[in-house]
């Protein structure tokens, strides 16, 4: 942040800025206050976020939401969700140069887990499903798509067909393998998306990025505090967020692991996700929702596998790269753990099944 924009930002929030960037975020610029109550303050990536007011839009509407339910429930709306601070004249500031700058209240005394072990991933499911829990009877259909597309499994599949198609640097023929392997799985890209579309499943207020480290933990006790980086919240079905936790959570090795033989997929963390989720959700989760639960971590996982190989065969032009062809490698990591999760199916399903009953 340059100096004169930062002095402006200050002066739009009544606040003092310390200038080094907090955190380890790689798409939104963060910074902290001096000041107390602390914010966190942030520079939007609108490269990746075209349409900021809308997604604010989005973010205030969830966050006054749960706050209400947490404040019903004797809770500190203030600690357990985030808390969008106002700049002076506005939601957020725009600064000369076109940027915009938003504001939370800092969430004192807590912490970010990135080590994932079944009892966090416990907790994490405890999280999200009580955030999805509280958001059950929002109406998800009036918030906007901020990426459009984002878990739309068949529209990930039309984008790697037209890749191939393209064959910008020259990679289909290498690729080959790779892309016979998604498109053997083309009938089961719609598995959520057509059940959106007639009614059987619902739809519902979804976070879109349910890692582990997207929630804080109190850092006396350990226990959640509070779902963050709602910038990707929109419409969709619970399973994209139950699916996409398990497809990193539950991973045995790093999406980028090129040793396959360490690649699979860990059910004593399904079940430990699985456990919590299902404790928070109760009831607000459906009979369609549960059946599928297994096969929305298979389906996040391919749909990640395909992108990684989209972007492999465009040039390397959405994912950040650090090696020759390591979108490909990526891709080759997701297949081998979406093989995995197949043949894990009935036992998956078994784990749900015993969670329910307990």
């Amino acid at each position: 942040m340059e100096n004169n924009t930062l002095a402006l930002v200050e002066e739009a929030y009544g606040i003092k800025i310390i200038p080094e960037l907090y955190g380890n975020g790689h798409i939104n610029k963060t910074y902290v206050t001096e000041t107390y109550p602390r914010l966190i303050v942030q520079e939007i990536n609108t490269n990746i976020f075209k349409d900021p007011v809308s997604m604010m839009k989005n973010i205030i509407g969830v966050t006054e939401h749960l706050g209400k339910k947490l404040r019903a429930c004797g809770k500190d709306s203030d600690r357990y969700t985030l808390t969008v601070v106002p700049a002076k004249d506005g939601d957020m500031y725009k600064s000369f140069d076109g940027k915009f700058y938003r504001a939370y209240l800092f969430i004192e005394e807590s912490q970010c887990f990135d080590m994932v072990t079944p009892e966090t991933l416990r907790l994490a499911g405890l999280a999200f499903g009580e955030f999805g829990k509280q958001l059950a009877d929002f109406p998800a259909e009036i918030l906007s798509e901020t990426i459009p597309h984002f878990h739309d499994t068949p529209s990930r599949y039309a984008d790697l067909l037209t890749a191939i198609e393209k064959d910008a640097v020259g990679r289909a023929a290498e690729d080959e393998a790779e892309i016979n392997f998604f498109k053997e799985y083309a009938i089961f890209y719609g598995t959520v998306t057509e059940r959106l579309a007639d009614g059987r499943l619902p739809l519902a207020v979804t976070h879109n990025d349910t890692k582990i480290n997207n929630i804080l933990f109190d850092a006396d006790d350990g226990h959640p505090l509070a779902v963050i980086d709602l910038d990707t919240v929109m419409p969709g079905s619970r399973l994209y967020d139950f699916g996409d936790a398990l497809r990193t959570g539950a991973a045995t090795a790093a999406e980028d692991e090129t040793d396959l033989s360490l690649v699979s997929f860990d059910k004593e963390k399904f079940a430990a996700f699985t456990k919590g989720y299902l404790e928070a959700t109760g009831d607000a989760i459906t009979e369609e929702e549960l059946d599928l639960l297994p096969e929305s971590a298979l389906l996040l996982t391919l749909e990640c596998g395909m992108r990684f190989l989209t972007d492999d065969l465009n040039g390397d032009v959405y994912f950040r790269t650090h090696r020759p062809r390591h979108n490909l490698d990526r891709a080759r990591n997701q297949i081998k753990q979406a093989q995995e999760i197949e043949k894990m199916l009935p036992e998956l399903h078994e784990i749900v099944n015993n969670c329910l009953q307990k």
